[in-house]
């Protein structure tokens, strides 16, 4: 998961189930933060996240992992850029569930932010739908919380085109050759030129692997070699 990585994996949490308070705090005790970092202006509207999340969970929206940016300057521990992903309640469970990605900071360096995106539970893997899909963005200023809100059911509304795109690609069969140029691409991405763990081959093969064990169950040991 590319946005969360940027994170840093110390300061993060998950879980099959909706995050506690106490969780959130530990993890990511900028959610909590009582005031705005002493370098924002009087105009800066600042409403805790944690205040946020308590109007969305009232609207059904359920944290179910958060992370928190690393900091140098201790002062802005309280104050840093972090990361929520929400399921909403009634869809909760299944092989591919709609999140909201909520993003915010105190200190500045981050509006509110919410993404449309879409966890997969057979890899653990969480896609970011990309721009294309929609972003809202609520500035520090007015009455954030409303706005937030109405984000929040706005990149809900979004959900229908994703799934409708996310339909065509799972239909889209490729052809050997366009398979073993995306699976160099995606090599050549991922380690460089130089030094490639794996083959191509060997990418392909597990993918098809899982393919097959998603379709016809457990994988049998055919599918377990490397």
């Amino acid at each position: 998961m590319k946005l969360a990585s940027r994170f840093g994996a110390v300061n993060l949490v998950r879980r099959d189930r909706p995050l506690t308070r106490d969780e959130l705090a530990h993890y990511v005790p900028s959610v909590f933060s009582e005031e705005k970092h002493e370098s924002r202006s009087d105009r800066y509207t600042y409403i805790p996240t944690i205040t946020l999340l308590d109007n969305l969970q009232h609207e059904g929206f359920l944290p179910f992992f958060a992370c928190q940016t690393r900091v140098r300057d201790q002062s802005k521990l309280e104050h840093t850029k972090h990361m929520l992903r929400l399921r909403r309640e009634g869809q909760i469970t299944g092989k591919q569930v709609p999140e909201i990605i909520l993003l915010n900071s105190h200190d500045g360096s981050s509006s509110y932010q919410m993404l449309p995106g879409l966890f997969r539970s057979v890899c653990q893997n969480g896609l970011i739908c990309g721009e294309s899909f929609g972003e809202v963005r609520v500035p520090h200023k007015g009455n954030v919380v409303e706005k937030v809100i109405e984000g929040a059911y706005e990149v809900l509304g979004i959900f229908d085109r994703v799934e409708e795109k996310r339909d065509a690609m799972q239909s889209l069969l490729l052809p050997l050759p366009a398979q073993q140029a995306m699976a160099k691409a995606a090599l050549t991405y991922r380690f460089g030129e130089e030094h490639q763990p794996v083959t191509e081959s060997q990418i392909l093969f597990r993918v098809v692997g899982r393919m097959r064990a998603t379709i016809s169950g457990p994988p049998t040991s055919e599918f377990r070699k490397t």
